[in-house]
């Protein structure tokens, strides 16, 4: 007799990455993403844990897109034991190739900095995530598969990708359990990560109707943009281009490499060659953005609302497409007039902290964020208006124009996501809400309720919580395992540490007596003795 089937939340749950989904029903298993866990440090410290359920008894995976806080992890879970297939569209398959080997160098050069510190203090050193090797093992298990075409994965389970309009190969996943204990056929749909209306180069996300379950992401879920078209979105990317460079300093665009990098210089050619903005140098500073440029050229006959010459796209002779470190440091002597695109997005890693620690002290500089900054990183605490921040273990005054621009976001905001939701009705069983913080899942869900969903249907599962697919019904089994405690999903005591550092600098810094410096110290140490 077939067992229960279940699902299990093995991240993004009350949090926006490490997207990973187990199902079980009878002897299978399977995975809807794999992702690597980003944000803030005890956030991050779970890419080091072990996975809450065994890799060598997954049978297969089905990967929704290629971000990597939904595939980062891929590797990790190959060299943990992992020998089934992987199923992808071509597009994502084809962005792997270089994403996955870049994560891993990544993780290498983590340990790497990592062993350095420990060996200095005679500590044993560590071993990184995983590592190249461990990559190109996962490239050989990829499976491309057409958008709306069946699979069958495995017996008695068959799959269909649907276009999710977020990035380049993205998509929503129908799943379909054929032998389940009503002997009725069990069909449940992963939104994956939804696009907005209005976005360039893809189709508006789409899927059937009429599902069981449906897992939704809510990263915008409890915000709404301002509606804009395309044209609307050039004119305040023009607005914003035209007085960074008027500063009369630079522009920094941090940036995610796939999808918003080719979506911003999409845009700022168009601008150039309508000269609506100055004819600045446009640098292209991240490896992987310019490998991703590669593939969503190799794709450009399938892409929309692109408004210059197919050969054109990526050209334009004002870009440089940077690839070494030695291109990448000679930007550093250019003071003004030049707009540099570098990832990551978040600035939580790569060259854009070079660029910033270059400009973020200069007030002629600007500092132009294009999209969603999670609690906890470097990008989160420059627009949340710090004014002294730490970059390599040094502090910087900001002094640069921090800016900000929502109408670059890959995701479907508030009212978009419930409109989604509201076509794949009906819902038999339940509807989860994950891939979004508490607040944003919340206001989702009032909204849903606002429009008649009944409230009992949506679960707001928390981390690695465990569900029996019981017909009509969810039932929560409790968690499958206590990796971190919610509260540090969104702020953890590393990321007041880096504040409380700042602010005992800078209360320093103004005190001019000594003695009243020496009294401030004297009393914190006394609270440490307490304690």
């Amino acid at each position: 007799m077939v067992t229960m089937a279940t699902l299990t939340f093995c991240g993004a749950a009350g949090t926006v990455t490490g997207s990973c989904s187990l199902i079980e029903n009878g002897d299978l298993r399977f995975l809807v993403d794999c992702g690597l866990y980003q944000g803030n440090k005890s956030v991050r410290e779970l890419n080091i844990q072990p996975f809450p359920f065994n890799p060598e008894a997954v049978d297969f995976l089905v990967l929704t897109h290629a971000h990597i806080d939904h595939s980062g992890l891929i590797p990790k879970l190959v060299k943990a034991g992992f020998k089934g297939p992987i199923y992808a569209t071509q597009a994502t398959a084809d962005l792997l190739e270089f994403m996955l080997p870049d994560s891993a160098s990544i993780q290498e050069s983590n340990a790497d900095r990592l062993n350095r510190k420990r060996r200095r203090r005679n500590l044993p050193e560590i071993k990184p995530v995983y590592d190249s090797d461990d990559a190109a093992r996962a490239l050989e298990k990829l499976h491309p598969i057409e958008y709306e075409s069946w699979f069958e994965p495995a017996t008695g389970v068959h799959a269909c990708y649907w276009n999710a309009g977020h990035i380049l190969g993205s998509a929503s996943a129908e799943l379909r359990l054929d032998e389940t204990p009503s002997g009725n056929p069990l069909r449940i749909l992963f939104s994956g990560d939804l696009g907005p209306d209005e976005k360039v180069f893809h189709p508006e996300p789409d899927a059937p109707e009429g599902f069981d379950y449906i897992i939704c992401e809510s990263t915008y879920g409890g915000r709404d943009r301002d509606d804009y078209t395309i044209e609307e979105r050039r004119a305040t990317l023009r607005d914003e281009l035209r007085r960074g460079l008027e500063r009369g300093g630079n522009v920094v665009i941090p940036s995610f490499a796939v999808e918003r990098s080719q979506e911003l210089l999409h845009d700022i050619g168009v601008l150039l060659v309508r000269r609506e903005i100055p004819q600045a140098t446009v640098f292209l500073d991240s490896p992987l953005a310019r490998k991703a440029t590669e593939v969503f050229i190799r794709h450009a006959t399938s892409l929309e609302d692109v408004d210059v010459p197919t050969e054109d796209l990526f050209r334009d002779p004002h870009f440089r497409l940077v690839q070494s470190v030695d291109e990448s440091k000679a930007i550093n002597k250019i003071k003004s007039g030049a707009i540099i695109i570098s990832a990551s997005g978040m600035c939580d890693a790569g060259r854009i902290k070079h660029h910033l620690i270059n400009n973020i002290w200069r007030e002629e500089s600007t500092v132009l964020f294009v999209g969603y900054q999670a609690p906890g990183t470097l990008g989160h605490v420059l627009t949340s208006g710090s004014k002294d921040v730490r970059i390599h273990g040094k502090e910087f005054k900001v002094r640069a124009a921090i800016r900000r621009m929502g109408n670059y976001s890959a995701h479907a905001d508030q009212g978009e996501l419930a409109d989604w939701i509201t076509e794949r009705s009906p819902v038999v069983g339940r509807l989860f809400l994950n891939h979004g913080e508490d607040d944003a899942r919340k206001a989702l869900s009032e909204l849903l309720v606002e429009r008649g969903l009944d409230s009992s249907k949506i679960v707001l599962p928390s981390f690695d919580e465990h569900y029996e697919l019981v017909a009509g019904t969810a039932e929560s089994k409790g968690r499958i395992a206590e990796r971190i405690d919610d509260r540090a999903l969104e702020r953890d005591w590393h990321s007041d540490y880096a504040v409380f550092i700042l602010r005992l600098a800078d209360r320093l810094e103004e005190t001019a007596d000594p003695k009243k410096r020496t009294l401030i110290i004297a009393r914190l140490s006394e609270a440490l003795d307490q304690d």
